[in-house]
């Protein structure tokens, strides 16, 4: 584990930094070619707000991928440098086919008055405080060698920014949080560990009656290879891990990146340009059917003020009134309206972009939250129409450019090149009493690869880290190894701390930001 990448290790490496690198300022460049701000401000804030994001990529990866390769790198699988560039590689396409729900789905955890102000100081408060907590713990844990979540950081950043800007405000202190969403999340991550606990543990036990093979289940020996096939299983499941991390956990800051471009350049990322003339007729159809549907549930006592405003209102408390089904029908109208007016989304003025991305979200979450507590109570057929609607609207405003994603990728390779070692003698040395065997590694592998990619489906995070963490621990259990019980408390301290440190830092920040940021 101390060899050096090696002349033609690192001028690979710096070729495909170099290529990924141009690929995303060449077509950042090129996106904000055709827009004209009054001042070089936004541009040097948007240069900034990139590097933190990417930087909290770059944290992230000495945990979370770390994770993925410790097992081929201790096992002597491959080289320490070649584990790398294939684990990268692995989160490179990870990254480029996921679907981007769970990068939104973190977004909903916001309070979302600070969402429709992103461009304002509140909402640059908003994303570098959460981008700045998050490095900061990531990297006291890591100094530690403790795998902790990068995703029950940002979970805990999230939380505290919405309770300190209620205090803020004057309201109650809690309700800008949304508790139902967190709890939902919160559930995920904690279930998670207890699968791969016991997964893994079920998974080795069934290698042992199933493969009767001695060499499988011996640790390494000196710092040679394990045979062919057993490398070749080790290999397989590096790669599934790195690829269900790069599919889940590489879209937690790309939510955020996306917040801070379309706060900064609102012209080119507020809406999905991509959506031509040829789309805006059906976009615009659909508009028309789901103010049709809304119609019919709208009382005859209803009072409107503002449309946006009041659906504002009711996302934050979540308490349906007559208001709400009619200023959704008319959000729905102005929409179509509007679309219609300019034929295409990159046809709105530069100057209404962000006004027209934020009706669709306000309306695309009112319709999410009336499905989930099933009121009013659609039919089945006008369910689908909203259903239908709210699709349009979420491609319209929920996009990630594909050089957002190679930068991301590029950010967790980097990340895992220069922290990888701390995390993968803890994952091979410190969790059990005895060292890891070649069927421990792969039994815990097998199972998180299940795990993340299972939770990108249903577009929800989990945490890498400690799903192959606690896989590792239900096979030392499973084998008889017994578990260093100094190391597991520390792992569980991290994991019970981890969310009230990053919520206090998190508010801190904001706080401080709220100060001199206007």
């Amino acid at each position: 584990m101390n060899k050096s990448p090696g002349l033609i290790g690192t001028l690979v490496f710096g070729a495909v930094l170099l290529g990924g690198v141009g690929y995303a300022g060449f077509h950042l460049a090129n996106d904000l070619a055709g827009t004209r701000l009054e001042s070089i401000w936004p541009y040097v804030l948007l240069g900034v707000a990139l590097l933190i994001a990417l930087g909290f990529e770059f944290v992230n990866g000495f945990h979370d991928t770390a994770n993925a390769v410790a097992t081929v790198i201790y096992t002597h699988s491959l080289e320490p440098n070649i584990a790398v560039v294939w684990s990268g590689m692995w989160n490179l396409i990870g990254v480029l086919t996921s679907s981007g729900g769970v990068a939104f789905s973190i977004i909903t955890l916001l309070p979302v008055e600070l969402i429709l102000q992103v461009g304002k100081g509140a909402g640059f408060a908003m994303v570098f405080a959460l981008l700045i907590s998050a490095i900061i713990w990531n990297l006291s844990t890591w100094a530690l060698g403790l795998p902790a979540s990068s995703s029950h950081t940002l979970i805990g950043s999230i939380i505290g920014v919405g309770i300190m800007n209620q205090l803020m405000g004057g309201h109650n202190g809690t309700s800008g949080v949304d508790w139902t969403q967190v709890s939902n999340v919160f559930r995920v991550l904690l279930i998670s560990p207890l699968v791969g606990f016991g997964c893994a543990a079920l998974l080795l036990l069934l290698l042992k009656v199933l493969v009767k093979n001695p060499a499988l289940y011996e640790s390494p020996k000196g710092t040679e290879p394990p045979p062919f096939w057993i490398r070749g299983l080790l290999i397989l499941t590096c790669t599934g891990v790195s690829f269900g991390h790069g599919s889940n956990d590489g879209q937690k800051g790309m939510g955020l990146i996306m917040l801070i471009l379309i706060g900064t350049v609102p012209t080119a990322y507020a809406l999905n340009h991509a959506i031509g003339f040829s789309q805006v007729p059906d976009f615009a159809a659909v508009s028309e059917q789901a103010a049709k549907v809304l119609s019919g549930y709208v009382s005859q006592n209803a009072v409107m003020d503002d449309a946006r405003a009041d659906l504002t209102e009711y996302i934050r408390t979540k308490q349906f009134t007559p208001t709400t089904a009619l200023a959704a029908r008319q959000l729905a109208i102005d929409i179509s309206n509007e679309v219609q007016q300019y034929k295409s989304l990159a046809g709105i003025p530069g100057s209404q972009q962000q006004n027209a991305r934020n009706d669709m979200y306000v309306e695309s979450e009112t319709l999410r939250l009336m499905a989930k507590s099933n009121t009013p109570a659609f039919s089945a057929s006008d369910n689908a129409v909203l259903t239908n609607y709210k699709k349009h609207l979420d491609n319209a405003t929920k996009f990630i450019p594909n050089w957002v994603k190679v930068a991301v990728a590029l950010a967790l390779g980097l990340g895992t090149m220069v922290g990888w070692k701390r995390i993968v003698v803890t994952v091979g040395e410190k969790i059990g009493k005895e060292h890891l065997t070649y069927a421990q590694g792969a039994s815990a592998e097998i199972v998180a690869a299940c795990t993340i990619i299972a939770a990108d489906q249903f577009k929800m995070p989990v945490s890498t880290t400690h799903v192959l963490s606690s896989g590792i621990a239900g096979t030392m259990m499973a084998n008889g190894s017994g578990l260093q019980l100094s190391t597991i408390r520390n792992i569980a301290l991290a994991w019970v701390f981890t969310l009230p440190a990053a919520a206090l830092l998190a508010g801190c920040i904001f706080w401080l930001l709220r100060q001199v940021v206007h």
